[in-house]
């Protein structure tokens, strides 16, 4: 047996190192099969990229839906220490939370009526506050915590499938990196065809869990609502405190990260995009609510307790399906949710990353769109930062929960506050009763933003109260880099260009084709030309000039010998003698460059060339070309 598995792990690596040399050799056609055929811009604003309601919701709701899987779970663990008489708390705990929820979903809607264009938070604070700040503290704390939610969504769609199968506990890693990597080929197909693969596995994850609490109902009235595993309810164990509830009710709140996902992507909704928006928004919120209180009802009548190596909501099926293929069907979508419910994040990141890019507090970079119009550049962003969390700590829900959520209540919190200060400056239609769901919506959010901040701090909530500031000050880095780069550039009106005499610098490594094809280019350009050479030793200079001579010295042409073996000393040192004496001048070198026609050829040579353009590039302020020379074997 050990024999064969030998045999098939030497035939799965030659297959390995096959499709990798494929890849490289093949790159365009590989991207084209993973991604598909290139879109035009103009499809930018087809109806083929947008999305109807009922096909987005799904798509948009997976991070918050998702979070019902391990959201009451993450509540109830905390509550550990109380024993079995605490365990009914998680129902209260649990109605704070929809509350919470719906008053979020009301103040999201107040945001999409002000600013339907999307960007959520950000947009809300750079428009409603002068402080720059006060915006990029929105922005980064949303960005934070999109990466953190692939990390958990992925890692917790782990936990669910190992739930199942234990046998896959060791390469728990791994399999989150594999599914991290599948996603990211997902997205990067675009929108349009992200919503193919994503909206139905989460419609039936929804149906699935809405099964499970129509079977618990049908449970206990058949069997009473009390059983013999149900803890009393409405005891007060010794050892409940304040700082314990806000804690539980703190890691029950992580079921509510992603409510701002709907805000953020208004764009990718088809006309009314507005009313579309909404109607997303309401569905989601009672779907969502009703979804909470009957997982977290049905766990307390069962007397459900913590298993590291179970989660709750499996030991639940089990008790209502057993171990059969309905309990194997509702894992395994609930494993599949849960890595596509890092879909809308992707969305949600690289649409922020895109509008926050727009205004000079990120790379540009973050605005390129790829060849399926997505902005392909925060996707693999978002996932390289992701993959390195999940690393980082093992694929481990419970190790990334007390960093999860903190940066997303932050950022509701300045987005209420914003929204209060425009309707008091532009009234409006029925602005004291939106006016009154801000007000509301800001003080819930700052207390529970204090709480998260306060409970989970030890746990690891320290970590994100460094990183944030730290993005903001490199936002604002960023931003001041390219304010000077523009004031630097910019032209007043008695600048215009001038022509200048050129002197032509030809790098030769001796006298062959590659080099007549780059005098030849540089004598056409009607400039004085010199060609140079660097040599190691005497005879390799005697060689070179006789070589040169023979050939009939079709220009000037200049050696210099290196010591040390360095091509990069001697030629700073003719550059800097160049410029003193030909400061009327601009400096041109022409390097250059034979292509080998088949790939593997590039390893059997150097690439001078390559350093040589950099270093030129990179140390002075001179006109650098590479003149190639394409080889026909």
């Amino acid at each position: 047996m050990v024999h064969w598995v030998k045999v098939l792990e030497w035939v799965l690596g030659v297959v390995a190192l096959v499709l990798i040399w494929y890849s490289i050799h093949n790159l365009k056609s590989v991207k084209k099969i993973l991604l598909g055929h290139p879109m035009r811009t103009a499809e930018l604003q087809s109806k083929h990229t947008k999305l109807l309601w009922f096909i987005a919701l799904p798509i948009l709701s997976a991070d918050l839906y998702s979070s019902v899987s391990y959201g009451p779970e993450s509540g109830l663990t905390e509550l550990v220490l109380l024993g079995e008489e605490g365990k009914w708390l998680i129902i209260p705990i649990t109605v704070a939370t929809i509350v919470l929820l719906g008053i979020l979903i009301l103040s999201y809607i107040m945001g999409i009526l002000a600013y339907p264009n999307g960007g959520g938070a950000y947009a809300i604070a750079k428009d409603n506050f002068s402080t720059i700040w006060v915006s990029l503290v929105a922005s980064s704390s949303l960005l934070i915590d999109y990466i953190l939610t692939v990390a958990v969504s992925i890692s917790a769609s782990i936990e669910a499938l190992v739930s199942a199968y234990p046998a896959l506990e060791p390469y728990e890693t791994v399999l989150a990196i594999l599914c991290l990597v599948i996603l990211v080929i997902i997205n990067l197909r675009g929108v349009a065809e992200s919503a193919r693969v994503l909206a139905w596995p989460t419609i039936c994850f929804i149906v699935c869990m809405l099964l499970v609490i129509i079977a618990g109902l049908l449970d206990e009235f058949q069997y009473g609502f009390i059983k013999s595993s149900t803890p009393a309810f409405g005891t007060f164990p010794k050892g409940l405190s304040i700082l314990l509830l806000l804690k539980a009710f703190s890691s029950a709140c992580s079921a509510l990260t992603g409510i701002e996902t709907i805000s953020n992507a208004v764009p990718i909704f088809r006309e009314p995009q507005k009313r579309n928006a909404i109607k997303s928004y309401i569905t989601l919120g009672i779907i969502t609510a009703i979804t909470l209180l009957g997982i977290s009802f049905h766990i307390y009548i069962n007397g459900i307790s913590v298993d590291s190596h179970n989660t709750m909501l499996s030991q639940l099926i089990s008790i209502y399906f057993g171990d059969g293929i309905l309990y194997q069907l509702i894992i395994w979508f609930t494993f599949i949710v849960l890595i596509l419910a890092a879909n809308s994040t992707f969305t949600g990141f690289s649409q922020l990353a895109a509008i926050v890019a727009a205004d000079g507090f990120l790379p540009r970079g973050f605005l390129n769109r790829g060849d399926r119009l997505g902005y392909s550049n925060g996707i693999i962003v978002l996932a390289s930062i992701a993959c390195i969390l999940i690393i980082i700590f093992h694929a481990h829900t419970n190790a990334l929960i007390p960093l999860y959520a903190i940066g997303v209540f932050v950022s509701f919190t300045i987005a209420q506050f914003g929204l209060i200060k425009r309707w008091l400056k532009i009234k409006g239609a029925y602005w004291p009763l939106k006016f009154s769901i801000n007000l509301v919506g800001a003080v819930i959010t700052s207390v529970v933003a204090v709480i998260f901040a306060v409970t989970k701090f030890t746990g690891g909530a320290w970590i994100i109260l460094v990183i944030l500031p730290m993005c903001i000050f490199f936002s604002l880095a960023i931003h001041r880099h390219y304010q000077e780069v523009a004031n630097e550039l910019k032209l007043d009106g008695s600048t215009l260009p001038i022509s200048s005499e050129v002197l032509s610098i030809v790098l030769v490594s001796g006298v062959h084709r590659v080099v007549n094809n780059t005098i030849s280019f540089a004598k056409s350009l009607n400039s004085e030309v010199i060609a140079v050479y660097v040599g190691f030793d005497d005879e390799a200079i005697r060689t070179m000039e006789d070589n040169w001579a023979k050939w009939g010295s079709p220009c000037r042409l200049v050696c210099l010998k290196s010591k040390y073996r360095s091509l990069l000393e001697p030629l700073s040192r003719l550059i800097k003698v160049l410029e003193e004496k030909h400061q009327e001048k601009v400096i041109h070198i022409l390097i250059p460059q034979f292509i080998p026609i088949k790939w593997w050829h590039h390893l059997l040579h150097n690439h001078s060339a390559l350093m040589l353009r950099v270093w030129f590039l990179s140390h002075k302020d001179i006109a650098v070309t590479t003149v190639p020379y394409h080889l026909r074997k």
